[in-house]
């Protein structure tokens, strides 16, 4: 167990109000329920429309924001991992077409704070509950080909 001061909970607790914000909320939902690039030419797709790429943009600088916040070790690791599993959501869905990504933009540094938290939170999880990362991706698979009921 990691040792946090007041100023990470703080902090944490001033990550997760800026979470709540309604619009960022909007957008973290979409983006789960529907942001599930398999390329970069899907990623295209989905940046093309407006509102889904004000959606993609939202969410991954947030989560960006908050992986540098927490590679640099003002929070703890687990203070952060223990109650924020959606930056590893988030990493795993662009985990594929990060290179693609990386390329297009000429810079190999796109993105490298949520890859290096994201990595380190499965890193975490898996040394506390080994095969979760794999039955958390079936399971969020299972979710997204259930059919809708409206």
């Amino acid at each position: 167990m990691g040792s946090a001061t007041y100023e990470q909970v703080h902090l944490m607790l001033r990550l997760f109000e800026l979470r709540r914000e309604s619009r960022l909320r909007e957008a973290r939902a979409w983006f789960v329920e529907h942001f599930h690039p398999a390329s970069l030419d899907d990623f295209q797709k989905y940046a093309q429309r407006s509102e889904d790429g004000t959606n993609i943009r939202m969410v991954v600088s947030y989560w960006e924001m908050v992986a540098s916040i927490l590679n640099r070790g003002l929070i703890d690791d687990d203070l952060f991992f223990e109650s924020n599993g959606e930056i590893w959501i988030v990493w795993d869905r662009i985990r594929p077409i990060i290179t693609a990504w990386r390329n297009m933009y000429k810079n190999p540094t796109v993105f490298s704070n949520l890859e290096a938290a994201g990595k380190r939170f499965e890193a975490w999880r898996e040394g506390r509950a080994p095969g979760s990362s794999a039955a958390l991706r079936q399971m969020l698979e299972q979710a997204r080909s259930k059919p809708r009921t409206p």
